[in-house]
């Protein structure tokens, strides 16, 4: 009788590990805010000031560093398949926090080009792929979801950043809130990536996916294809084409985002608005943008990355078109609305495909190829932009040969050959 009841009574559900490594991972990616253009432009002004540089010293220095740092990414990948995220994350996060502390001590150029670089390198490129690294070792059937939260997470912790660091900058000065950053990835980031992090399932005694039958497996891939499954290299990834369609998507959503927001106010002044509105149509894409993570983690759960691709690249192109004819309020907003949704779902796209497609033996090397080249766009942006105002004295010739762009790459998204059953 007793053996009834037991056996009828419901089995405790313990928790599954893996939705603390999403936590750790969101943490060591915020973590990497003073080795990207958003956290740098927080200091630029008082930066210039202190140290009595010009813009275009400062671009240059930007973009030698933006892409010296994109190299780190090369051995990265490696590092994670042989030796774990837990420790590379841990040793990463402590090297970036020494390196933003000593560029709070920098009074020249040569070493601000120095730190910059690394900050670039261990931050932007190292520990973003990592971070990466960290959800997509662990998930399997709901990678797209889990990526999805992961995005979210991420997302709420730069909002919370971002103002805090910039409080900071205009209480106590850029030198101040760049040593606290490093005092804080060195003293909260690195010591929880290590206490908190694990490298895969197996590593705390859990199955990949919290137990549950996964249909995107080895035994499911192999009883699919009637062959023995094995895990893709970084070179079989290389010569797929949907390696390279999905990365250049993604690559020039990068190059989009960066250009339009080092040049957004100016872009909008040439529309005739108020720096004012630059900042409104900020919050608005980064709101829309948390929307677009969440709905895009959902859908990709239940069905296609291919399709949530597609989506974003519609709702970007539309977006470049757009942007050249915007002359009301109203206009404004929708653009930026239309960007928060594309930058959303393409952020999961991003997240997810890679893991889910390629799997997770070799996903270090694989996604930390995918990430150098959007490093290498990001750094590209900006320069389009200026070069194209320079030329023709106005952003728009620019935002419609991207738009025509974006939308070629999501027709190619439509028909390239995913090689993956459930795709």
């Amino acid at each position: 009788m007793s053996n009834t009841v037991s056996s009828a009574l419901p089995i405790p559900r313990r928790f599954y590990y893996g939705w603390t490594v999403v936590g750790v991972a969101a943490l060591a990616m915020v973590g990497t805010l003073p080795g990207r253009t958003q956290g740098l432009g927080l200091i630029t002004e008082p930066l210039l000031a202190d140290l009595g540089l010009s813009r275009v010293a400062y671009a240059q220095v930007n973009l030698v560093a933006t892409l010296v740092g994109a190299l780190f990414g090369l051995g990265v990948g490696s590092l994670i398949d042989r030796r774990g995220a837990r420790i590379v994350a841990t040793v990463l996060a402590a090297a970036l926090g020494a390196v933003v502390f000593a560029m709070s001590q920098v009074t020249s150029a040569p070493m601000l080009l120095i730190v910059i670089t690394l900050t670039r390198g261990l931050g932007q490129t190292a520990l973003s792929i990592v971070s990466l690294a960290m959800v997509g070792k662990w998930f399997r059937r709901r990678l797209t979801w889990a990526m999805g939260i992961y995005a979210l997470v991420m997302s709420i912790g730069f909002m919370i950043a971002f103002p805090i660091v910039g409080a900071i900058v205009l209480a106590r000065g850029w030198r101040m809130a760049w040593a606290a950053i490093g005092v804080a990835l060195l003293g909260v980031v690195a010591p929880i990536a290590w206490l908190f992090g694990r490298s895969t399932p197996e590593s705390v005694g859990e199955e990949m996916d919290g137990g549950h039958a996964l249909p995107e497996d080895r035994g499911d891939r192999a009883a699919t294809s009637g062959a023995p499954w094995r895990s893709p290299t970084l070179s079989d990834a290389l010569r797929t084409p949907a390696f390279w369609v999905f990365a250049i998507a993604s690559s020039l959503y990068g190059l989009v985002a960066s250009g339009i927001g080092l040049f957004n106010e100016a872009i909008l002044a040439e529309r005739g608005f108020e720096p004012g509105v630059y900042h409104a149509a900020l919050a608005v894409t980064a709101i829309t943008g948390l929307g677009g993570n969440v709905v895009a983690g959902a859908w990709a759960e239940r069905g296609s990355l291919r399709a949530v691709l597609v989506v974003a690249m519609a709702f970007l192109g539309g977006a470049l078109a757009a942007l050249p004819h915007v002359a009301t309020m109203s206009h404004v907003m929708t653009q930026a609305v239309a960007m928060g949704v594309a930058g959303g779902f393409v952020m999961v796209v991003f997240f997810s495909f890679w893991g889910r497609t390629f799997g997770d033996a070799h996903l270090g090397r694989i996604q930390g190829a995918a990430q150098v080249m959007t490093v290498l766009a990001s750094a590209v942006g900006p320069l389009l932009l200026a070069w194209c105002v320079s030329a023709t004295g106005s952003y728009s010739i620019a935002f419609y040969v991207l738009a025509a762009t974006v939308v070629a790459l999501g027709a190619a998204a439509l028909v390239v050959r995913i090689p993956h059953p459930a795709n």
